[in-house]
């Protein structure tokens, strides 16, 4: 029988060092240490000596990746898996160790000044250099005036983003109520700092119907349609070696990029503890912080909704969310979880180095804040939390006590059939 800490520490393995299980092609997953060693100085002595350094900048641009490529090795050779396995751990390692490689890069960027950072920022792109952030999109102008020309207009690339978002984001969270909950409360947020950031400034019914009822509610919709499917589907996995045809041999290979399993979630249970309760109120509002650290960002440092940065930190933060949201949801649900994962530690330090970013070079932006306005939100965000993690156990134990009573009533109805 294994003790109370070898449990503990089995719990925690399986969410921050999963291991592989039915390996069909062991050429992927044999150590290659030697060889990766030999291969990458080589190519670091090969590429160090050929290169022409008469550029500042571009020594400085090559020392940089190099710097990168090495750490992205280190991760594949020391870092721990996660919770997921596919397509391969080393893909997980890999996102595990560029994660702590920003984290490292927002510490740095808090001790230098407003002007350093918006240096580095014009030096890796000079186009920023003659940008303003009065130059964004306005949404909420001429409300009162509707037509279809002015909805056609608004149902632009980030109508696409909230679509897509939301789809994602409701394929790693799985519950209606809580995606429900956070797209209702990111409008009244961008309500309650509209003050600081024009480009929350929208019509009613921009934010009302496109972005809740339409765009949110289509992506909500179509993400928990793909879990229910993925939830269904029926996982016997074939090794490689033993499919005969080609058709199967790439069919297999492609579906090498699906997870390997699929858990059913359950963030509320009907006799889930008050810790448990508070954690996924927590969850919410950490959302909206997240969410808030993108606009602060781009605001703060002037850059261009499409910029390049914007558009990589997004979708980088949107891979890092994945093993997170899952090392999250094992610590909240499982009382054997002792320890929240590596990964969600990390993310949960970026998002405060972030928030402490933008706070420390947004003294000037800050200074208009209406105090009254982030009082009310923090108020309203704590109640809406509340309200409906409350109202999803209620649920949860209606559906559960309406489903015995159909149970009961379908077999009282063949017991008198029988007799």
């Amino acid at each position: 029988m294994k003790n109370e800490y070898e449990q503990i520490m089995d719990k925690f393995a399986a969410i921050n060092e999963r291991p592989v299980d039915n390996i069909s092609m062991e050429l992927f997953y044999k150590p290659r240490t030697i060889s990766l060693f030999i291969v990458s100085f080589f190519s670091l002595m090969y590429f160090s000596f050929i290169r022409n350094e008469d550029n500042a900048d571009d020594n400085i641009w090559a020392g940089a990746c190099c710097v990168v490529f090495f750490f992205v090795i280190i991760s594949i050779l020391a870092f721990p898996n996660g919770p997921f396995t596919r397509p391969h751990p080393a893909v997980w390692r890999i996102v595990f160790g560029l994660s702590v490689l920003y984290l490292l890069c927002l510490i740095f960027l808090l001790f230098q000044s407003y002007k350093t950072v918006r240096q580095i920022l014009v030096w890796i792109d000079p186009g920023l250099e003659h940008f303003h952030i009065d130059m964004d999109k306005e949404y909420g102008v001429n409300c009162s005036d509707v037509n279809l020309e002015k909805i056609w207009d608004h149902l632009d690339a980030f109508a696409l983003a909230h679509f897509l978002g939301w789809a994602f984001k409701a394929i790693l969270v799985r519950h209606y109520g809580i995606c429900w909950t956070v797209s209702v409360m990111w409008e009244i947020t961008e309500v309650a700092f509209a003050h600081l950031l024009p480009n929350f400034t929208e019509c009613w019914w921009d934010a009302l119907i496109l972005d809740v009822m339409l765009c949110n509610a289509l992506g909500i919709c179509l993400g928990l349609q793909v879990c229910k499917m993925l939830e269904m589907r029926d996982y016997n996995w074939v090794g490689i070696n033993e499919i005969q045809t080609t058709t199967g041999k790439i069919k297999r290979a492609v579906l090498q990029f699906t997870p390997s399993s699929w858990t059913h979630v359950r963030w509320l249970d009907p006799n889930c503890t008050y810790m448990r309760f508070w954690a996924i109120c927590q969850l919410v509002i950490f959302w909206q912080v997240l969410e808030l650290n993108t606009f602060f960002l781009k605001h703060i440092f002037e850059m261009p909704p499409t910029h390049p940065i914007v558009i990589w930190r997004l979708g980088f933060v949107g891979i890092i969310v994945a093993p997170s949201v899952r090392q999250y949801y094992m610590y909240v649900t499982d009382p054997g979880c002792k320890r929240v994962g590596t990964q969600c530690w990390v993310y949960g330090a970026i998002m405060a180095s972030e928030a402490l970013l933008c706070i420390k070079n947004g003294k000037e932006l800050f200074s208009h804040t209406q105090a009254t306005n982030i009082i009310v939100w923090l108020l309203i965000q704590f109640l809406m939390s509340v309200i409906c993690v409350s109202g999803c156990v209620m649920w949860t134990i209606y559906f559960q006590q309406f489903r015995r009573k159909c149970v009961s009533s379908v077999k009282y109805f063949f017991k008198l059939k029988s007799c």
